[in-house]
């Protein structure tokens, strides 16, 4: 009888932990991510994709990025073509806001 309710119990608890680390980019500053995009991002994404804040890039069908792995993939790609002066802790936090904002992986 004990480990029913001890699974019972524990199991819904280990489910809810497990959840919350599920964040891909832990711990990314998502307001210094936001600045970021608005002011390297956004123009470019309007003129090229459209949608308000250019977001058309990141909800098209047939995006590229699927994955936690390929959003931050796509953005050292950015940062290189483009001769951006971003830090890996900076797209870090731009990956952390783009995926708050319209990707939403696990």
């Amino acid at each position: 009888m004990r480990p029913r309710i001890f699974l019972g119990f524990t199991l819904p608890l280990l489910l809810a932990a497990g959840h919350s680390f599920a964040d891909p980019f832990p711990d990314a500053d998502l307001e210094q991510g936001e600045q970021t995009h608005m002011e390297i991002c956004v123009q470019c994404h309007m003129e090229k994709f459209g949608g308000e804040g250019g977001s058309d890039i990141y909800t098209r069908s047939d995006r590229r990025v699927t994955s936690p792995s390929a959003l931050s993939q796509q953005l050292t790609a950015c940062t290189t073509m483009l001769n951006l002066d971003l830090f890996p802790e900076d797209e870090h936090h731009l990956a952390g806001f783009l995926n708050k904002h319209f990707y939403k992986f696990e």
